[in-house]
């Protein structure tokens, strides 16, 4: 499956999670999104997503922030942790799209997403509740992202 993966800020390019989905067969494509100037990094995350025409797009925190202010037409969104209040316009998602956070993540409330599914008439199986930290980055967590991109 061809993925476009969104970062997050200050995260760098080949981190544990592109690199898990890689490992299970994904063409995963991760283009270095600048970290001062978001503006750029939506354009980038643009024209990345103009290119390689994914079916899914992973958003890492700033990274989810990017993914749902992209337009990402017919691909579906995959959202770690999103930082949608933090950065850019959008307030709602589309259909089908899925989160997954941790009620314990320090950086980017659980209440955020919570608040993301009502705002967007998600149900509330659409966000999946894993892991320990704002990284996602143990075994479960992996295994529940690949789970949502493969879905």
């Amino acid at each position: 499956m061809k993925i476009l993966y969104l970062h997050g800020w200050n995260s760098v390019v080949g981190g544990v999670k592109p690199t898990y989905l890689k490992s299970h067969g994904h063409d995963v494509h991760e283009p270095a999104l600048d970290h001062d100037d978001f503006e750029a990094a939506l354009r980038t995350a643009q024209t990345a997503f103009d290119q390689c025409r994914p079916e899914v797009v992973v958003g890492s925190s700033r990274g989810g922030a990017v993914a749902v202010n992209i337009n990402s037409g017919w691909a579906r969104l995959v959202l770690i942790c999103p930082a949608w209040k933090q950065w850019g316009q959008a307030q709602t998602v589309k259909p089908g799209t899925q989160i997954l956070h941790s009620r314990a993540d320090d950086v980017v409330p659980f209440e955020d997403s919570l608040d993301l599914i009502s705002k967007s008439g998600l149900p509330e199986s659409a966000l999946i509740e894993v892991g320990q930290d704002h990284r996602l980055a143990d075994p479960e967590p992996l295994e529940a992202l690949l789970r949502a991109v493969e879905g």
